[in-house]
């Protein structure tokens, strides 16, 4: 419902391309005409210290396709100008749609959560050893995004003294489609010593400096403080209306892990990666490219919506997208 690439049809972008950024402050939700909450304006002075309160904390903000703002199921959508990231030419339509969900998963970057350095005297890499819970959607960006930070640093490194990020997830085919993009894989079942799964095995029992959560899954939690060390940091990308039966804090207070949540993220970042994505990996600094069309199920065109919803909900189907025009 918030992920898409459209053509500006008014104002000073007309026959763009552009896709957007989805909170909308309200200075600019089309429902006031002037910042009211001290953080839009900055006059209460967050920026200084927290650049990007602006962008996703608006205590008014609606949500494009998710609070108080229709979405992208329409041949039309509204969003202000503040919002639009012209699309580059080189980027095709059903590439950048991706620019919001992969947005999100550079947040964990642009918020300073997960660090990797690379010694160039001794050629040894060092900083966090991370952990992603969740091959789904969102697991899966971050992953990418995650393990291209970790190359970018340290693709010269020894493995074995400096491991790379690892994801943990339930599905081998999903966890393939992310074995080229500087993470290990694994499937979930080995962060366990049982066939119950009930206790963690020593391998991974408090082994990470920052474990990212994206199961979608209230439980991921408990699991994410076991695998995280004393000290470390919880990135909460999940957001899970439902509570967890039994949870304990107790963990988060013991250990005194540092817990985080991640949002949105910057849309022309994203735009960049997807742009910057040469098939030689020379040009790319050794980086593998960026390829989010193997996320791609199936698309459909919007006579065909109620079609499209259903396959989408197949456990099969990792994305599918809607084509809004039908030439």
């Amino acid at each position: 419902l918030h992920e898409d690439v459209a053509e500006d049809i008014e104002g000073e972008w007309l026959g763009k391309r552009v896709c957007g950024d989805i909170n909308l402050g309200c200075c600019n939700n089309n429902t006031n005409t002037d910042a009211t909450c001290g953080i839009c304006d900055d006059s209460l002075g967050y920026n200084q210290r927290h650049p990007k309160m602006s962008r996703n904390h608006c205590p008014n903000r609606t949500v494009l396709g998710i609070l108080n703002q229709d979405g992208t199921f329409c041949e039309y959508t509204l969003l202000p100008i503040q919002n639009l990231h012209q699309v580059p030419d080189t980027i095709p339509d059903e590439i950048a749609v991706f620019s919001e969900p992969l947005a999100a998963a550079c947040r964990v970057v642009e918020q300073g959560l997960v660090k990797f350095r690379h010694d160039n005297a001794g050629g040894r890499g060092s900083g966090d050893r991370v952990a992603i819970l969740g091959d789904g959607k969102l697991g899966l960006c971050v992953a990418e995004i995650v393990g291209r930070e970790y190359l970018r640093c340290c693709r010269d490194c020894d493995e074995k003294a400096f491991p790379p990020p690892i994801l943990f997830g339930r599905h081998e085919r999903k966890l393939d489609l992310v074995k080229d993009s500087g993470v290990q894989t694994q499937l979930v079942s080995t962060c366990y010593s049982d066939d119950k799964q009930e206790k963690i095995s020593p391998d991974h029992m408090n082994q990470y400096d920052v474990v990212i959560d994206a199961t979608g899954n209230p439980n991921g939690l408990s699991l994410a403080m076991s695998l995280c060390r004393p000290m470390g940091t919880l990135v909460l990308k999940s957001t899970c209306a439902a509570g967890v039966k039994g949870f304990h804090s107790a963990p988060i207070v013991i250990d005194e892990l540092m817990v985080v949540g991640s949002r949105c993220g910057p849309i022309d970042v994203a735009l960049d990666l997807l742009e910057n994505n040469s098939t030689d990996e020379s040009e790319n600094g050794g980086i593998p490219p960026l390829r989010m069309e193997k996320y791609m199920t199936k698309t459909f065109p919007l006579s065909q919506v109620r079609e499209a919803l259903e396959f989408a909900a197949l456990k099969s189907t990792m994305k599918v997208q809607l084509v809004m025009t039908e030439e």
